[in-house]
């Protein structure tokens, strides 16, 4: 669209901002504009939650066309929960409903003193006084605001009581149930006592190649719905159930993350999969626009817990981290306690993990019931799981602790509750076992916002031939295999998934296996752009965005020795088909080694050289971190 609205909340002053095209074709979009925007705006050392902390709602070239998984947003700023940098991706119509409003992204600087929203209304403005909706469900925030308005087709982020009350992991949701998940991006708005972003607009997306563009479009959805396609393993599964659909095979391959990661098989993985939601409790589907997929399971039940379906239902991470993480097989109870994260805008991953923390510290005696109010934590006590989501979100009592992450909170509780505490960089886990699936440890211990299971594609989907040979994809590789060339798969890949974080498009798909191949991907970009670029030109794009944010890293603190996975998952599985597989620290400094070589990053300290810096065009980068005696 051309155009960056920036509002200033502590002024209440709004100006628009040419999108320049030579920054869009370097940065592309989405996770580029918002590196090249915070690296060059933020002091490091800021206080996340001050402030000086810019807020970043960004799409990207693909968001809002007309072609499946066009729907992604992503939000970025210095997170609260790690100090580092921050983004959540979501879906659903809010991004669409932004470009349609006129703007590639919205940058919110500042803090109001009092509660806030903003107003987008095709290419229009303003601030707007939000103490009526301040202290409600992110549910009654949008329709409360939808009415005022007096438009039902209004699209809304907003907070709940989770982003008011400054959690460290709170969210930001829009259409009830799409989230903006990790990094505690709603903790961020919450600062800024900003409780809505609210959005209309009727203009369309400009494509450069309408025709080409339209016949890719037509092309995929043809390819994803012919009966005889194969190209995807597990197409048909994920129509049905979505990312449900993978806990009992996932479990069957023995990495499911069970019980804090002390084991990796769970017995009730039934009892809480996408099979027997689709049997039980799931009342309907809901898609994202121009999407065949409709991925998102809309739950309700009456029993043990009432469930209200418009805040959606569980998918995989969020079955793990509030099921099998913390041994509870009562799927009723998995939906409640997700329905309320959706309600009170709170991450569900670091909610889980935060939860599953806490019952080992209590089954250690690190925590006591009276210090827990009274709840029994056992592991598998479902009523726990649910009381303890309000009592995160709200801050009250033992939540009060867990709401600041669990690397704060063990360092509170002490007595070795750090070996419990289980974190990349500050970021609780996501929910897949690196021992395996080996090159995923080096991702998730590299990875810029922390522990994350989408910086990168999974060994499983190098194990087939030819699997993208345009981007470099060539030879199969056992998801065991930890060597220099599965290194640079890993290495290739985060290139890759950072092009589609910039351009912005649902990784569903355009995943390595799945039904766009990159070779797609590739013909979308420069139908959609107008350029020809090559595949090796858009992984060095994307090479240029990873360096870019690394360097924003860097500058806070960032160095090697930040780059592990915790010690329990360098240890042998305990359990499952793949009892022993271990990542020793020596197999991991070898695949640090061979990856600082390949990325052009000092050995040892990881960061990156000049040189490379130079050799993407990130002078300016190149130079501030000399300026700070940081560069060799």
């Amino acid at each position: 669209m051309g155009k960056i609205l920036r509002v200033d909340l502590s002024s209440r002053k709004v100006r628009e901002q040419e999108l320049d095209a030579r920054v869009g074709r370097t940065f592309l979009g989405g996770r580029g504009i918002g590196a090249k925007i915070l690296f060059e705006e933020l002091k490091p050392g800021i206080d996340p939650l001050g402030p000086e902390n810019k807020l970043i709602f960004a799409t990207g070239p693909i968001t809002g066309t007309h072609v499946m998984g066009n729907s992604k947003h992503i939000v970025m700023a210095k997170s609260p929960l790690t100090g580092i940098w921050g983004e959540a991706h979501a879906a659903g119509y809010f991004g669409c409903e932004l470009k349609y409003a006129s703007y590639d992204a919205l940058v919110v600087e500042g803090a109001s003193s009092e509660p806030a929203y903003i107003w987008i209304n095709d290419g229009q403005a303003e601030v707007r006084d939000a103490r009526h909706v301040w202290g409600k469900t992110t549910g009654e925030a949008l329709e409360s605001i939808r009415s005022e308005l007096g438009d039902d087709k209004i699209r809304v982020s907003c907070i709940g009581q989770g982003g008011e009350n400054l959690v460290k992991y709170a969210c930001i949701m829009n259409d009830y149930h799409h989230a903006a998940g990790r990094s505690g991006m709603g903790a961020v708005m919450g600062s800024k006592k900003l409780k809505a972003v609210a959005v209309r607009g009727p203009r369309r997306v400009q494509v450069a190649d309408e025709q080409e563009f339209s016949r890719l479009a037509r092309e995929f959805v043809k390819e994803w719905t012919n009966p005889n396609f194969d190209r995807n393993k597990w197409g048909a599964v994920f129509h049905d159930l979505g990312t449900s659909g993978d806990v009992v095979p996932i479990n069957d391959s023995g990495r499911l993350p069970t019980m804090n990661f002390r084991r990796s098989t769970f017995e009730g993985a039934e009892k809480i999969s996408g099979e027997t939601m689709a049997k039980t409790i799931r009342k309907s589907r809901a898609t994202c626009p121009s999407c065949p997929l409709a991925c998102n399971p809309m739950v309700e039940a009456k029993e043990p817990y009432s469930v209200d379906p418009k805040y959606g239902g569980p998918e995989y991470e969020t079955l793990a981290a509030l099921g099998s993480f913390c041994m509870n097989d009562n799927l009723v109870a998995v939906a409640k306690a997700n329905e309320l994260c959706n309600k009170y805008s709170i991450d569900t991953m670091s909610t889980g993990a935060s939860i599953a923390f806490a019952m080992e510290c209590y089954e250690k005696g690190l925590i006591t019931r009276d210090m827990a109010d009274g709840m029994d934590l056992a592991w598998g006590n479902p009523d726990a799981v649910v009381e303890m989501v309000k009592k995160i979100a709200m801050r009250e009592g033992l939540g009060d602790l867990l709401a600041e992450g669990v690397r704060i909170a063990a360092k509170k509780i002490g007595k070795g509750a750090e070996e419990f505490a289980l974190h990349v960089k500050g970021m609780e886990p996501a929910f897949h076992e690196p021992r395996g699936k080996k090159g995923l440890a080096l991702s998730y211990g590299v990875a810029q916002r922390g522990w994350c299971h989408l910086q990168s594609n999974h060994d499983d989907d190098f194990e087939d031939p030819n699997v993208g040979p345009e981007f470099g994809f060539v030879k199969p590789l056992d998801r065991l295999d930890t060597s220099r060339t599965k290194v640079e798969y890993i290495k290739r890949s985060e290139d890759f998934l950072t092009l589609q974080n910039s351009m912005l498009v649902c990784m569903h798909l355009y995943w390595l296996r799945s039904y766009v191949q990159p070779k797609d991907f590739h013909r979308l970009i420069n139908a959609v752009t107008g350029w020809n670029a090559s595949p090796e030109e858009l992984l060095k794009d994307g090479e240029r965005i990873f360096n870019l944010v690394r360097a924003f890293n860097v500058r806070e603190g960032v160095r090697r020795k930040d780059d592990y996975i915790p010690k329990r998952l360098q240890e042998p599985i305990t359990d499952g088909i793949y009892k022993g597989q271990a990542l020793p620290r020596d197999v991991l400094d070898r695949m640090l080694d061979d990856y600082y070589e390949m990325r052009g990053w000092d050995k040892e300290t990881g960061i990156p050289t000049e040189t490379k810096l130079i050799e993407l065009g990130l002078d300016s980068a190149a130079g501030e971190l000399r300026e700070l005696g940081l560069t060799k």
